[in-house]
């Protein structure tokens, strides 16, 4: 054992309460420490353990996240906040799994990156964000923004705005605001799904429903269109053809926030169906899958739409 007589255990403990056991050099030395009592401590076989250059955990085994994040905004130094996927995450929303946590500093910052820490260098720091005890990390829509531009999955990137929009944790507007403000590089994706969010589309899975619309050549419909009979609003349906009064659904348990959403979609095929519309519903999987399926359903569909009598549906496109 090495001897710490200066050592305040209370501030010790209370340091590591409220930081998830992890602790940076500065602090430990502040509570007493000596250098050699951390060496000791942080020795193989130790009770603790480096986590970053100059970052401890206090106790053994692999870091939870939490203790990663709070890693990350201690080696990235005060005034550091978390953005991206961990950002994300924090919140709540879904993101994909990534190896690194990425942290907005200063754009004067000396601080690089370093093992699981992604340091980015801005002049945009946030002015507000988001704090969880000590770990401070940046509000939606800059996280998406952020995550977006270090992604090349269309498909993430849809999931990333999707969820955040529909959970109500931003508005499209606000992302829109990001990626102007923002570096132009690697936000291609995010401009492109924020481009098919103006065109109406609402979900990743409605966004892959486009592409293969498109990529088959077939008649553009409008997505997420509110349909009238009269003054009175019959349903707001995923895709729609007018000129064949034919409906596209894509069914997802995964693209509804709740059990009672989902019977809610059953309810508007009983009301478009009562009205003579025609209501195709496919699942994100056959979109995937089944393309030629979907395709010659929708071919069909729309061929016995434009040959029957139309019902008197009137359609207002989808809504900001």
């Amino acid at each position: 054992m090495v001897a710490t007589p200066n050592l305040d255990r209370d501030l010790l403990a209370k340091l590591l309460r409220r930081q998830f056991d992890v602790i940076g050099r500065g602090q430990a030395l502040s509570c007493g420490l000596t250098g050699k009592a951390l060496e000791y401590r942080i020795r193989p076989g130790g009770p603790w353990q480096t986590v970053l250059r100059g970052v401890y955990l206090a106790r053994t085994g692999a870091p939870t996240p939490d203790q990663r994040d709070m890693a990350a905004v201690l080696y990235a130094g005060r005034g550091s906040v978390i953005t991206g996927c961990a950002a994300m995450r924090r919140l709540g929303l879904r993101a994909p799994g990534t190896a690194t946590v990425d942290v907005l500093v200063p754009a004067g910052s000396k601080r690089t990156s370093s093992d699981f820490v992604q340091v980015l260098r801005t002049a945009r720091m946030p002015e507000q964000v988001c704090a969880s005890g000590r770990i401070h990390f940046a509000m939606a829509a800059r996280a998406v923004a952020d995550a977006a531009r270090g992604l090349d999955n269309m498909r993430q990137v849809r999931a990333l705005v999707a969820d955040s929009v529909q959970a109500g944790w931003c508005q499209v507007r606000d992302l829109t605001t990001e990626l102007n403000a923002g570096p132009r590089q690697g936000s291609k994706l995010l401009r492109r799904v924020l481009g098919e969010v103006l065109d109406g589309v609402r979900s990743g899975a409605e966004g892959d429903f486009r592409d293969l619309v498109i990529r088959a050549g077939l008649p553009k419909p409008m997505f997420n269109a509110r349909l009238y009979a009269g003054n009175v609003l019959i349903a707001v349906a995923d895709a729609w053809w007018p000129d064949a009064c034919v409906a596209a659904e894509v069914d997802s348990r995964e693209w509804h926030l709740s059990a009672e959403q989902w019977e809610q979609t059953m309810r508007r095929h009983a009301r478009m169906t009562a009205q003579g519309i025609l209501v195709l519903h496919f699942t994100p999987k056959q979109i995937r899958t089944e393309q030629a399926h979907v395709v010659a359903a929708l071919r069909a569909a729309l061929d016995a739409g434009r040959a029957a009598a139309q019902p008197e549906v009137r359609a207002l496109p989808a809504t900001g």
